[in-house]
This record gives structure tokens, C-alpha cells and sequence, in this order.
């Protein structure tokens, strides 16, 4: 049975008051508690399926890391289904680290964007990371008993 864990919940954030401070802000949010969910996770349950699906936390910041930068960056994938997969070479540090750098990456071409051309990639990074955030809450749960944001 695995150890319980309680992390401090962090609330969702207070921003500004314009649409592209409150948009920025949840994804913002959203991309920290997902990145923590993973950092420190223990191998190999970290790449351990514990769903009939085959979704892994490494694999879902992998998966992440790719959507970010196929949505903001405009890099093509080819197998979307391949992306819910580590390499085996990664470790938990270098695949938390890829995603921090292309968060990074990406809030730089925020910086510079019009918020009306970029409004629905907003949400929708804020639906996909939000969405893979809640998996990553069960399968940590799963994997040694830490829970929390």
C-alpha cells in the first residue's frame, strides 16, 4: 500500500483583470500543478501504466511537453499516440525539465502575441492541461499516495 502524502493545495490564481492576464494565469497554474504532480515521482512507477489505457505521468508531461509546442511553436507531430510515452533514456528530472524549457518557450511567443490570435490556443491548452492534470492526480495517488495541487 503506498504512503500517504499531502502536498498544500495551491488555489487557483488571482491575476489581472484583462482576458489575456486571467488566460495566462490558469494555464500558468495548470502547467505548475502538472509539472509538480510528476517532479519526484519515484521510477519506474513514473512510466508504470495503472490504467487499461496505458497512461503513465511521465507520458502524460511528454504528451504535454508536445502539445505545447505543436499548438505555440507550430512543430508537427506525426504519432500523437506515441507522445503519451517517455523515452527510456529520459529520467523524471530531464522530462520535467523539457517541459519547464518549452512552457518557457512558448509564454516568450505569448509575450509577443495579439491575445485575439491567440485566445483559442488559450483555452485550449487550459482544457488539455487541466484534463491531463486530474490524471496525473489519480495515477501519483496510485503510485505512492501523494495527493494535493
Amino acid at each position: 500500500m503506498p504512503s500517504r502524502t499531502r502536498r498544500r493545495d495551491q488555489p487557483p490564481p488571482r491575476t489581472g483583470g484583462s482576458e489575456a492576464e486571467v488566460l495566462r494565469g490558469f494555464l500558468d497554474y495548470l502547467r505548475s500543478c502538472v509539472s509538480a504532480k510528476v517532479e519526484g515521482a519515484p521510477e519506474p512507477q513514473v512510466r508504470t501504466a495503472a490504467v487499461p489505457s496505458g497512461t503513465n505521468l511521465l507520458g502524460l508531461l511528454t504528451h504535454l511537453t508536445f502539445v505545447e509546442r505543436a499548438t505555440f511553436l507550430g512543430e508537427r507531430v506525426r504519432d500523437w499516440k506515441a507522445t503519451f510515452q517517455a523515452s527510456p533514456r529520459d529520467s523524471v528530472a530531464d522530462v520535467v525539465a523539457r517541459y519547464r524549457e518549452t512552457v518557457e518557450r512558448v509564454n516568450e511567443v505569448l509575450d509577443d502575441s495579439v491575445v485575439a490570435s491567440v485566445r483559442w490556443k488559450l483555452v485550449h491548452m487550459i482544457e488539455e492541461t487541466g484534463r491531463h492534470a486530474g490524471h496525473a492526480d489519480v495515477l501519483r495517488e496510485l503510485i505512492d499516495g501523494t495527493t494535493g495541487r
